[in-house]
């Protein structure tokens, strides 16, 4: 059965994975001779207890998102992410769909990146990772599902973040990310999910359905470089935000950084101990 071998596949893919190759430690007595379960768990997002299902054949039809996370954590090659999702009964994502995948050279990247809070997001602005110091910074986004994930529909529909803006900032900021979402939705026509995800900010955001209307489809710069973080433990946080365009891959990494020495730099370091410690917990 293609479970069987899915989860057979994992198994043997997850052993063959140094821990240090994908920023954990590689210390202490280890009995897998690889990643452990709750290792690759946490890289892909899901529970160990899911993943035990997986690798057991008691979990099927795992969802294309689930797939793509875990082809993700155990860093494979185009062919073999190309198996697991033949092996899960998907097709893999081709050219005519928005990107969903975090390539090796991009992943290297992001690693040297481990103790600088950063997200990344398709073209779609779908979330598809938040590190640990991200999480410490902003709030725990691990237990994110379908549009919760979404930045659009964050920022119109979701509760608030912890990001302070003014009334006027939002509403630009809202322009900007609906103005980029068509030109997304123009670049791939075929892709069911962008057009699916129009239809249902629609349904839910007036404000989404006004602003789709009117068509605006230019994006433009934006201007707020600066972004202030109202963290519940530290305070208020003044933070470059950086957004860096992964043109091949059509992918969004947003980092966030404070110049060294100065006030910022020693509430954000807090933010991310104070943070980490409580996401270990």
């Amino acid at each position: 059965m293609p479970s069987w071998e899915f989860g057979r596949m994992l198994r043997r893919w997850r052993d063959r994975v140094a821990p240090e190759a994908v920023g954990l430690p590689a210390g202490g007595r280890r009995r897998a001779s690889g990643l452990r379960r709750e290792e690759l768990a946490a890289l892909a997002g899901i529970s160990p207890d899911y993943l035990t299902r997986l690798e057991q054949g008691r979990a099927t039809s795992p969802s294309v998102q689930v797939v793509e996370a875990l082809a993700r954590g155990l860093r494979l090659t185009d062919p073999e992410r190309g198996l697991l999702y033949r092996e899960a009964g998907h097709v893999a994502p081709g050219p005519d769909l928005v990107p969903s995948r975090i390539p090796p050279s991009v992943q290297r990247l992001l690693d040297r990146l481990e103790n600088v809070p950063l997200v990344v997001y398709d073209a779609t602005w779908n979330l598809l990772l938040a590190n640990t110091p991200y999480d410490a910074l902003m709030g725990e986004t691990g237990h994110w599902h379908g549009l919760e994930r979404n930045a659009i529909w964050r920022n119109l529909v979701g509760p608030a973040g912890r990001v302070l803006t003014t009334p006027d900032e939002r509403a630009e900021h809202q322009v900007r990310l609906i103005a980029d979402l068509r030109q997304t939705v123009s670049r791939y026509p075929a892709d069911r999910s962008a057009a699916r995800l129009v239809t249902e900010l629609t349904a839910q955001s007036p404000r989404f359905a006004e602003l789709w209307k009117t068509g605006n489809a230019d994006p433009g710069r934006d201007p707020a470089r600066h972004k202030v973080i109202d963290h519940p433990t530290v305070g208020r946080i003044t933070l470059d935000c950086d957004t860096l365009l992964v043109a091949g891959d059509d992918l969004r990494l947003m980092t966030y950084t404070a110049a060294p020495g100065t006030a910022d730099a020693e509430r954000l370091a807090l933010a991310l101990v104070l943070g980490t410690q409580t996401l270990v917990d």
